[in-house]
């Protein structure tokens, strides 16, 4: 920013050229044309040039030495008494008053824009310099004893600069002044951020004239209750971060001089996840899908399913496949899901519910069903080994395969993911050598070297060994095999069959029994329309959670609007969040972890598309709750960032069962 007139001397304020010794205009001196008196909101007068763009402390009537300039466009009074007049008179028309607008009383134009008389004051206290100093460089300064004891440390650096004049600056010990050009110093601004002085022209700059590089970029420990959990790394190039005094952050882009509520790191993928694709042709097939999948005649109007949290598998296995297959049509009735001494009415969250968690105890590996694929503890696949570990392990698939059906059907998604030739057989496409990559990435390599070279040297035989319960065994991949020996040849039938033993032979008799289940729900030949990864998406949904997308397809309710300071401190504690608690808080308020394929716009509430809610709810002392029928969180007005984090937190971890409509 610009020097500031005056300087205070002794503790005391000095009066500066233009104003009283009480701070006051001196009203004997006009100011010229296109120029603006105006005051901030603390009652401090500054002046605007219309003309240059610019703004400053200082009359621009007065020098620096004190003398009033004479103005060439004052039309002389009749008398010394009537110019007096006139003068007073235009004074007080050209003053203007700047009043800070109460954040309840805004209404829905709450834009960056309106906020204009917050905002430009934040570049334009820069006499010419390249971009003002944090704070401390926007020239703004208290009038009053109790706040001139407070004032930060970029006004008394400038207080200071005319006490001691050009070049007397005392700059802080910790700094490296050596190479500054004559008449050049260096400060740091309340925020940490170095900027450099030059006395000569009288600007302020973080660009290094030593070097003409930018000063680094400050810490974030100057926002209020920041704790290292809650830091989201390094803002842009260029990017500022600084807290409003109604208590609100917001960031300053010095590279193209703007300031804007929303943290711009939202837009980094690494820090706010990927972004999803939209897939018109996805949403065509989902709702062709839909149009054939049509409700049954002479059923029910809904089917009840009683189920306890701790034995949710063994109650939902008991009534779901008790259900003889010509009466399975009940299943694609209305859900009504009751967990046992939970009162709650199921309009669609409890549903939503059952599935995250019944899915999530279907795919457990400690049931021996499945188990994660050789590459990652993430993907699943089945365990080829399922009936030495439950002698019903094939009813249990069908019953599995039907809870995909009525997923599929009653567009709910599964808590989990399954390898990509998994898809495929359902699909009944062929599974590629290319498929293994991502399952058993060692396998697959010694399969691409086969290929790519001649195996004679190696001996293999058309046979692979087992291991089952630490024993070896050899089993033979076409008959005769033992004997056969892979050459040039006929390798490439080698690793086909190598490939369908893999992932077709061993689990041939749970996967058919699961399509059975499945095929009872949502006809086989009706998926088919969709490829391996399309369904993927219909089946389980998005993992991974773009906040920039949530945010974006998110509406308010109450006194809440997007630039709230309880919403601002609500969307970065979701940006601190890991993957896992963003599915977690997704999970708490919607019923399910999973995002549908074309992500957040597309939520289904129980009337239909129903977009994430926050509405203002309680008082600080509740915690949040969620409705998941209506993808709605009662957030409270809580005082805090850290109160509502942890609040939060508290409401995700300890959160279960319903009571009420839900």
């Amino acid at each position: 920013g610009g020097e500031e007139a005056g300087a205070s001397g002794g503790g005391g304020e000095v009066a500066e050229p233009g104003r009283d010794s009480a701070g006051n205009t001196n009203p004997s001196v006009v100011l010229p044309a296109g120029w603006e008196e105006r005051q901030d909101a603390n009652g401090r007068t500054y002046y605007v040039n219309h003309i240059a763009r610019t703004t400053q402390w200082q009359h621009p009537g007065i020098t620096e030495e004190g003398a009033a300039v004479t103005s060439l466009f004052e039309p002389p009074g009749d008398s010394e008494g009537e110019g007096e007049t006139n003068r007073s008179d235009r004074q007080q028309y050209n003053r203007r008053n700047h009043m800070s607008v109460d954040e309840n009383q805004r209404t829905a134009r709450n834009s960056v824009s309106e906020n204009s008389s917050v905002m430009e004051n934040l570049h334009n206290l820069s006499l010419g310099g390249e971009a003002p100093p944090a704070s401390g460089g926007s020239g703004h300064r208290s009038r009053t004893q109790s706040e001139s004891d407070t004032t930060d440390a970029g006004q008394q650096a400038r207080r200071q600069t005319s006490q001691t004049g050009p070049g007397g600056k005392q700059t802080p010990n910790n700094l490296n002044i050596e190479g500054l050009p004559s008449g050049w110093t260096m400060q740091v601004a309340p925020n940490g951020r170095v900027f450099f002085i030059d006395h000569i022209s009288k600007k302020t700059t973080w660009v290094d004239p030593r070097n003409s590089r930018p000063s680094p970029l400050p810490s974030q420990s100057n926002v209020p209750n920041r704790r290292h959990q809650d830091d989201l790394g390094p803002l842009p190039e260029g990017w500022e971060e600084r807290v409003h005094t109604d208590g609100r952050i917001f960031f300053i882009d010095h590279n193209t001089r703007i300031t804007q509520w929303e943290d711009p790191r939202i837009s980094n993928p690494q820090i706010a996840g990927q972004a999803v694709p939209y897939s018109r042709d996805y949403k065509r097939k989902y709702e062709y899908l839909k149009q054939q999948l049509k409700k049954p005649s002479n059923v029910p109007n809904k089917i009840e399913i009683k189920v306890r949290r701790n034995t949710i598998l063994e109650d939902s296995y008991r009534q779901v496949h008790s259900i003889p297959s010509n009466k399975v049509d009940t299943l694609k009735t209305k859900l009504w899901i009751e967990f046992d001494g939970e009162v709650g009415l199921d309009y669609g969250g409890v549903a939503r519910e059952w599935f995250y968690l019944l899915s999530k105890e279907m795919f457990n590996p400690y049931y021996g069903l499945f188990e994660y694929s050789a590459t990652d503890n993430y993907t699943l696949q089945i365990n080829p080994m399922s009936g030495v570990c439950n002698e019903d392990h094939l009813l249990y698939f069908k019953f599995i395969g039907r809870v995909a059906g009525m997923a599929v059907y009653h567009g709910k998604l599964l808590d989990g993911f399954f390898i990509r030739p998994f898809y495929k057989m359902m699909l009944g496409k062929s599974i590629e050598l290319k498929d293994m990559e991502s399952v058993d990435t060692e396998y697959f390599n010694s399969l691409i070297w086969i290929k790519e070279n001649d195996p004679s040297e190696l001996e293999l035989a058309f046979q692979v060994d087992e291991e089952n319960f630490g024993q070896t065994v050899s089993i033979e991949l076409r008959p005769g095999g033992k004997e056969t020996r892979v050459t040039n040849e006929n390798k490439d039938e080698y690793i086909q069959l190598v490939i369908e033993w893999r992932f077709i032979n061993r689990v041939r008799k749970q996967m058919d029994q699961f399509l059975a289940g499945f095929n009872e729900l949502v006809p086989l030949n009706l998926i088919k329309i969709f490829d391996e990864g399309e369904l993927e998406l219909l089946m389980c949904g998005i993992g991974s959670i773009d906040v920039k997308d949530w945010k974006g397809n998110t509406v308010y309710k109450g006194d809440y609007h997007p630039n709230h300071i309880v919403i601002q401190w609500y969307w970065r504690v979701v940006l601190s969040f890991s993957n896992e608690m963003r599915s977690r808080l997704l999970q708490f308020v919607t019923g399910t972890s999973r995002v549908p394929m074309n992500g957040f716009k597309e939520l289904y509430g129980s009337n239909g598309p129903q977009l994430f809610t926050i509405e203002k709810w309680g008082s600080p002392t509740n915690y949040p709750r969620a409705h998941t029928c209506f993808n709605r969180l009662d957030l409270p007005p809580y005082e805090s960032y850290q109160q509502l984090r942890d609040k939060l937190i508290k409401a995700i971890e300890g959160s279960e069962g319903f009571a009420g409509v839900d």
